[in-house]
């Protein structure tokens, strides 16, 4: 395995930062500040140093710093030094011009694609928006997993672009015209070969997680049991090889133009699948469970995944950001969850309003004060 850790991390008309620096060692980070202050920020920054678009998922414009009177956000940059393997390797990202449709991404001062970035860390995030995890629609838990997903196999995310590009212009045919067969045939081919290979990376991770928390009974975090409920996905756990569920996902949606025509989108795929999440020990779905229980589900997921990338063979260890997770803790769930990211060797970024939060996990982390987007070291040995 490839150990990679963030040394530096320097921000420049990024959100409320005019202008940022922060040296790093790379052991866990916490980030504490009054709230607004820009932790939150901070963390977005860092998880732009993965293809995608962050933890928030904003656009472009939306990033840039915007003082009163501007009426978009200024071309921003967030550049990284990383050590992988005691190498330091210089990244960067942001816009050249303000209001750009696209992000620049830099390796050693040289334009490369943004899906290098992975090549040299992967994140696993968890952040408030997700706290109804549960409770919200069935997308909000396929882009969940999808991350999820993602830090595993990053070719996942391009496999899914290809999937949303080829399923949007086979429904502007079949809905707009002209309805071409050969043309629809050629447009269900891509999307079946992205969909087949979207169904078996989902299924590999969940069986791969679903034997990481089985073995985590040891810590104070709830226990699930995992499921996808997709037709395509449940093909891929059972065994069905990849070109197999290619060959029948095409043929289906060759069936289903006319359906899909009058609904005015397609009602098979893998767009279409859950995941559903179960708290073993109650043997009750997680949407009925009370919200800390959620909560602590969720981190044993993220957690779970975390551990397994640490031990992986290929590619770099996880950087793990964690939004507000541990005001929402009790003592012994924290403590559990500070001992597992030093244990782990992770670097992790983790962010609260009070300092004694942290307290157990002091000595063994860099603690900074973020306060009007400033930031100051604390000497926390």
């Amino acid at each position: 395995m490839t150990r990679s850790a963030l040394t530096r991390l320097t921000l420049t008309d990024f959100r409320s930062y005019g202008r940022a620096e922060l040296p790093l060692d790379g052991r866990p980070v916490f980030l504490i500040g009054p709230n607004g202050a820009g932790k939150t920020n901070l963390l977005e920054a860092v998880s732009l140093l993965t293809p995608g678009r962050g933890l928030r998922g904003a656009s472009l414009a939306e990033v840039g710093r915007r003082m009163p009177g501007e009426t978009q956000g200024r071309a921003w940059a967030v550049a990284a030094i990383i050590e992988l393997d005691g190498e330091p390797v210089r990244l960067g990202t942001g816009t050249e011009t303000a209001g750009a449709a696209r992000r620049t991404v830099r390796l050693e001062g040289e334009p490369v694609p943004p899906g290098r970035l992975a090549d040299h860390q992967r994140q696993v995030w968890l952040t408030p928006a997700q706290d109804r995890l549960f409770l919200e629609g069935a997308g909000d838990r396929r882009r969940f997993f999808d991350r999820l997903v993602f830090a595993a196999e990053p070719a996942h995310a391009a496999h899914a672009s290809a999937y949303e590009k080829s399923q949007r212009e086979r429904m502007r045919l079949l809905t707009d015209g002209p309805a071409d067969p050969d043309w629809l045939s050629a447009l269900e081919a891509r999307l079946a070969e992205a969909g087949a290979l979207m169904a078996a990376a989902r299924a590999r991770t969940l069986s791969a997680l679903q034997s990481e928390i089985d073995e985590r009974g040891d810590r104070p975090f709830p226990q699930a049991r995992l499921s996808l409920t997709g037709a395509w996905e449940q093909m891929a756990l059972e065994g069905v090889e990849t070109p197999e569920i290619e060959a029948r996902l095409a043929q289906a949606l060759a069936g289903a133009r006319e359906r899909d025509a009058a609904a005015g989108r397609a009602l098979t795929g893998p767009h279409r699948g859950d995941l559903a999440v179960i708290h073993a020990e109650k043997d009750r779905p997680a949407a009925e469970c009370s919200t800390g229980e959620q909560k602590a589900l969720i981190l044993n997921l993220v957690l779970g995944q975390a551990a397994r990338l640490s031990r992986a063979e290929s590619g770099p260890n996880p950087i793990l950001l964690l939004d507000e997770v541990a005001a929402h803790l009790d003592r012994r769930r924290r403590a559990a969850l500070f001992d597992e990211i030093t244990a782990l060797k992770l670097q992790a970024f983790l962010t609260g309003t009070d300092e004694h939060l942290f307290e157990d996990l002091k000595g063994r982390a860099q603690g900074v004060h973020v306060d009007g987007s400033s930031l100051a070291i604390l000497d926390t040995e």
